[in-house]
């Protein structure tokens, strides 16, 4: 029976790869197009949602949204989510309307066709570069002008202890958003683990919950702006206890 779970887990493994790659080439010439110029992004963007729900609906995932406030469509934010898996791409896709760009590492650009598309519209980052680091302060501002969002997930990767219920987050997403005063907005992933996690041998379709909580202010009432590192605790402390309240809900529901 291990030997049946293992194989069709392998077969669901590549299959994800090949539903992401079908759905780009399938899309292709829109995509092109829209990336040739800066002002295609948000067309580049709304098609990019679309490659993401499709993505979602191929392995067999569905997903519901819980939305504490109703989001600005004019404004830019910072928006930051646990991450434990390379659906939560996909589903900050499929779940926010605002358009935005990732903050991500460089070794995503390696991956065949997307990474085409990824040099072209995402603000990339080689950690273990100082001067990468920077430029990427550079970038934000280009994309803020151009009135868009930014997305970072602050844990900085996935931990490779998947035992790790939230690791600590970096100071990037929070010193761009206090310096480029964007309100921030926390987002909770608590099935993507589960779902499609890094550990091969694991997976499966169903549900995807997503809790998007209430934006979180930059700056004071009085205009100051508030300490990053303050911002910092207080937004994973908000996502650690989104999540540990949907942890709770499935013991009790695994109890009845």
């Amino acid at each position: 029976m291990n030997r049946v779970k293992k194989i069709f887990w392998a077969c669901w493994r590549v299959w994800f790869y090949v539903v992401m790659l079908a759905v780009i080439l399938i899309m292709l010439p829109f995509l092109f197009v829209t990336v040739l110029t800066e002002r295609g992004y948000p067309y580049f963007f709304k098609l990019a949602r679309i490659w993401a729900k499709c993505v979602l609906f191929g392995m067999g995932f569905y997903y519901k949204i819980e939305r504490a406030e109703k989001l600005d469509p004019k404004k830019s934010y910072m928006f930051v989510a646990n991450h434990t898996s390379m659906t939560d791409i996909m589903l900050m896709l499929a779940s926010v309307s605002n358009p935005f760009v990732f903050v991500g590492k460089i070794s995503l650009a390696k991956i065949p066709l997307f990474g085409f598309f990824y040099k072209r519209t995402m603000i990339m980052v080689d950690r273990s570069c100082s001067k990468s680091r920077m430029e990427v302060f550079n970038e934000a501002q280009k994309r803020i002008d151009r009135g868009l969002s930014i997305c970072i997930f602050p844990e900085g990767g996935v931990p490779h202890d998947q035992t790790i219920f939230l690791d600590h987050f970096k100071d990037g997403a929070f010193r761009l958003a206090s310096e480029h005063h964007l309100p921030i907005v926390p987002l909770v992933f608590p099935d993507n683990k589960k779902r499609l996690s890094y550990t091969f041998y694991s997976g499966s379709p169903g549900l995807m919950r997503v809790k998007i909580l209430p934006v979180v202010e930059t700056v004071s009432p009085t205009g100051e702006p508030i300490d990053r590192k303050e911002l910092k605790e207080h937004v994973r402390n908000l996502i650690h206890d989104g999540l540990m309240e949907f942890k709770k809900k499935n013991e009790a529901a695994q109890k009845h």
